[in-house]
């Protein structure tokens, strides 16, 4: 219990005198701790930013589903220009192959075939859009990618299975078509010659940095309308055009999902079995894999540039310890005389140059605090300072107090009384 007291009274007494160094010097203090503030806000300002751009692009990623495969001619994460010939020579995921999954793959929950046609102008009897992309797909692409409506409807069973001409419209394409408020259902749109009626509005989506399909700019209509009434084969033909979606059924691990896909793609492609699968299987995972190496990297290049601040701040504050050291020899020598042990000095001033830091690291928060207010404010791109970083932009401070300090302390420490007494005389 004495020495928690003990503790208490140093800690304190160690608050006052840091307070007393920094309002009674206040110019050579601030000047001092300038580097720690600079240092702790290019550190944390740099992980903040990286922290919202992460979680801005993972939001933005996560209409793809963490536990849908996507088939493809190429894997995500990896350099295309490493293999190019190799995947170029690649067949495109095919309607026979999205067939032989729904048939034989008892993982998959649900799996859909998507065929996108391409930009295309738009127009109804009130206005124009350009550029409107269209895709045909098969029913259950609104289950795996989570599709919500603002007005009407998904298409019918019948709808895919006869091929009628409907079509579901992102939100502006909507808003350029139509009268904004007004109901577009049961209205018709004309494209490459071909009349469509809109079965359904979807809902307008969140400003995401990164849109993988921008479903406000979309016109969706069933895979056997495209088959119909568009040049599908010639479309098809050119790459990434196709793509198979396949969701996990509830319960199985996407892992298993994808060792149950590799042999019935192999299978459906009559695949020898020393042949290399001609395929590549993606997942959520592999990106955000990719994306987390790359900031990683950017983190790292924030805490070198940071770095050398803070080591310009450290010397500072060690040389106001070193000072204060000097200006308070005779006190040192009677607290000595009086009693007061070599550790109990050390903590003294090492508390003192924690303190010192950690008003420079909170001063450095708080400019991150109000930089990140202004970038989203101004610049429309949210940046937050989280809990984590200002935990460890206070604790980078507490540390570079303990290495500022721990020399004038110890030498503070090693001080003996009679000549400390006769030297601050």
């Amino acid at each position: 219990m004495a020495a928690v007291l003990l503790f208490f009274r140093l800690f304190f007494e160690a608050c006052f005198l840091a307070l007393q160094q920094l309002f009674g010097n206040k110019l050579r203090t601030l000047l001092s701790l300038l580097g720690i503030t600079i240092g702790i806000w290019c550190v944390i300002m740099v992980f903040s930013a990286v922290d919202s751009l992460e979680y801005s692009i993972r939001k933005s990623f996560e209409q793809l589903g963490d536990d849908v495969v996507y088939v493809n001619t190429m894997p995500w994460g990896e350099d295309p220009r490493e293999n190019y010939w190799k995947y170029m020579r690649r067949p495109e995921p095919s309607y026979r192959d999205f067939e032989a999954i729904k048939a034989n793959c008892q993982t998959a929950g649900k799996t859909s075939f998507s065929v996108f046609i391409g930009g295309s102008n738009t127009e109804s009897k009130l206005g124009q859009a350009a550029g409107v992309f269209y895709m045909g797909v098969t029913p259950d692409y609104k289950d795996i990618f989570g599709l919500e409506f603002e007005q009407g409807r998904y298409f019918t069973p019948n709808s895919f299975f006869r091929g009628q001409n409907e079509v579901v419209i992102g939100y502006e394409v909507y808003k350029a078509l139509f009268r904004e408020g007004e109901s577009a259902l049961g209205r018709w749109i004309k494209s490459k010659g071909q009349k469509l009626k809109v079965v359904g509005v979807l809902k307008k989506e969140g400003k995401d940095l990164i849109n993988p399909i921008n479903f406000d700019n979309v016109a969706i209509i069933p895979y056997n309308t495209a088959r119909k009434y568009i040049n599908l084969g010639r479309s098809a033909m050119n790459r990434g055009r196709s793509s198979i979606s396949v969701k996990a059924e509830t319960g199985v691990d996407v892992e298993a999902l994808k060792t149950e896909l590799v042999g019935v793609l192999r299978a459906s492609r009559r695949l020898p079995p020393k042949e290399e699968d001609n395929f590549a299987l993606n997942t959520l995972s592999i990106l955000s894999n990719f994306l987390s190496s790359i900031f990683g990297v950017i983190n790292l290049a924030g805490l070198f540039i940071g770095g050398f601040a803070i080591i310009v701040g450290v010397f500072s504050v060690a040389n106001i310890m070193f000072v204060s050291v000097k200006e308070r020899t005779n006190l040192i020598g009677v607290k000595k005389a009086l009693g007061a042990k070599r550790y109990m000095i050390l903590m003294e001033f090492l508390i003192e140059s924690i303190l010192l830091c950690l008003f420079g690291g909170a001063i450095g928060l708080f400019l991150v605090y109000l930089a990140a207010l202004a970038v989203t404010h101004f610049a429309d791109f949210p940046i937050f300072l989280s809990t984590y970083n200002a935990v460890l932009g206070l604790s980078i401070a507490a540390f570079s107090g303990v290495i500022a300090g721990i020399i004038p302390a110890y030498s503070a420490s090693k001080m003996e009384a009679v000549e400390a007494m006769r030297a601050g005389r």
